[in-house]
C-alpha cells in the first residue's frame, strides 16, 4: 500500500512539473486579453482604446514600415519581433520573430526595406527584412564599437531628418563623470555604420527621441537620476535646436538643481534646461509629435510622451502617456493623456507604457513590456 500511494505521489509531482513548464510564472499578473483591464484607461472625450495585439513578450521600442508591417525591440527577452495586420482590422494577426538571443536589443529602425537593431554595443541589420519574414536573414554588423556596460545599455534609435541613424548612449552609472566622452550622450552614425559623432552631451538616459515636424529640431526625454528622494530631480523633456549642446549631466538636474556630489564643478546656467520639467522618476521613454488627421485639431503637432513608471519611488508615479503642449516652439502645458495603468490608490500596476507609433489612420499604436501586449488609442468623437 505504501508503494502504491508513493507511486501516485510521484505520478501527480510530474504532472505538476509538466505543468509548470507548459504554462511558467509571468512577472505580470495579466494572463491574456481577456483580463487586461483596458476600462480602467482614463482618455480624453471622444477617444477609445483597443489591443492590437497580445502575448508580445516584452514590447519595446516599435517603428512602422510604410508595407504597414510594425516592428517590435525588446530588451529582457533577448527578441525582435514583426506584427501584420493582414485583413485590416487594426489587429494584428501575424507575429514573426525576426531574432532571438540578441543582448537587449531594445531599438529598431526600418530604411529602405531594411531594418537596424540596437543592441548594447553595436548596431545590426536584416536587409530586405519584408521579403524574409518567415526565414529571416543572418544580419550584418554595421557598427560595434559602443560601450558594452548593460547600466543604461539599452538603446533606443532613429533615422533623423539627414538620414543619419540617431543612437544614444547612457551614462553608465546612476551618477559618475565618465572618462570616455561618448557615455552620457546622442550620437549619430551613417546608415552603414561610418561617421560616428557626438551630437548632444549631458545626457543621463535617454530612450527616446523625435524631430519637430514644422522646424526639424530634437526634441528628447531624459531619465532624471536617483537617490535624491522621492521629490527629485524631475524627468525631463528636452529640446535642441541645433547640434553640439549640453544639458548637465552629471552636473545639474532639471536645468536648476546643482548636483550634491559634481555640482560645484560646474555652474546649472553653463547648460541648456529641459524644455518641460516632467513628474519626478516618471521614466520618460517614448516620445512622438502627433502628425496625423484623426485626433482633433488641438493635438496637431503637440508631444506625447511615454511614462514607463517609476521603479523605486516610495509613492509610484508615472505608468501613462502625456501630453505636452506647444506654442511657438515652448512647452505651455504639461498633462494627463491617458492613465489607468497605475491603480493610484492601491500602488498597484499593471501595465508600463513604453514607446507608440501611429497607424495610416492617425490611431496611435503603445507598445507595453509588462503586459506584453500593445494597443490601439483612436478617436470616434
Amino acid at each position: 500500500m505504501t508503494k502504491r500511494i508513493a507511486l501516485s505521489l510521484l505520478s501527480v509531482l510530474v504532472l505538476l512539473i509538466a505543468c509548470s513548464q507548459i504554462n511558467p510564472p509571468r512577472k505580470s499578473p495579466v494572463v491574456n486579453s481577456g483580463e487586461l483591464p483596458l476600462d480602467k484607461i482614463k482618455l480624453p472625450k471622444g477617444f477609445k482604446i483597443a489591443l492590437y495585439a497580445e502575448n508580445v513578450k516584452n514590447a519595446r521600442s516599435m517603428d512602422l514600415s510604410p508595407n504597414g508591417t510594425l516592428f517590435v525591440g525588446t530588451r529582457d527577452v533577448g527578441a525582435v519581433y514583426a506584427l501584420r495586420d493582414k485583413n485590416g482590422d487594426k489587429k494584428a494577426d501575424e507575429m514573426f520573430t525576426i531574432a532571438k538571443g540578441l543582448k537587449m536589443p531594445n531599438g529598431v529602425a526600418f530604411r529602405n526595406g531594411d531594418l537596424y537593431v540596437a543592441e548594447v554595443n553595436r548596431i545590426i541589420r536584416f536587409k530586405n527584412i519584408e521579403d524574409h519574414l518567415s526565414d529571416p536573414p543572418k544580419p550584418e554588423v554595421i557598427f560595434d564599437g559602443y560601450p558594452r556596460e548593460t547600466h543604461h545599455g539599452w538603446k533606443y534609435i532613429a533615422f533623423g531628418p539627414d538620414g543619419k541613424l540617431y543612437v544614444p548612449v547612457g551614462a553608465p552609472c546612476n551618477i559618475c563623470e565618465s572618462k570616455d566622452e561618448i557615455f552620457n550622450t546622442i550620437t549619430r552614425i551613417n546608415p552603414d555604420g561610418t561617421g560616428l559623432e557626438i551630437v548632444q552631451r549631458g545626457v543621463r538616459n535617454s530612450v527616446g527621441f523625435t524631430w519637430d515636424p514644422d522646424t526639424g529640431d530634437l526634441w528628447f526625454t531624459d531619465n532624471g537620476r536617483d537617490n535624491l528622494g522621492d521629490n527629485k530631480p524631475a524627468c525631463e523633456l528636452n529640446h535642441a535646436p541645433r547640434d553640439f549642446m549640453h544639458f548637465g549631466y552629471p552636473y545639474c538636474h532639471q536645468g536648476d538643481l546643482p548636483d550634491p556630489e559634481f555640482g560645484n564643478k560646474r555652474p546649472c546656467s553653463d547648460f541648456t534646461p529641459p524644455a518641460q520639467k516632467l513628474g519626478p522618476h516618471v521614466a520618460p521613454l517614448g516620445i512622438e509629435f502627433y502628425t496625423g488627421k484623426q485626433f482633433p485639431s488641438a493635438y496637431k503637432n503637440q508631444i506625447l510622451i511615454a511614462e514607463h513608471g517609476s521603479w523605486n519611488r516610495s509613492k509610484k508615479i508615472g505608468y501613462r502617456i502625456s501630453l505636452v503642449k506647444l506654442a511657438g516652439g515652448k512647452a505651455v502645458s504639461y498633462e494627463p493623456f491617458a492613465e489607468g495603468w497605475l491603480t493610484r490608490d492601491t500602488d498597484d500596476v499593471w501595465g508600463r507604457p513604453v514607446d507608440m507609433e501611429f497607424l495610416p489612420d492617425g490611431s496611435m499604436l503603445v507598445s507595453d513590456d509588462f503586459a506584453d501586449a500593445i494597443y490601439r488609442i483612436y478617436y470616434e468623437g
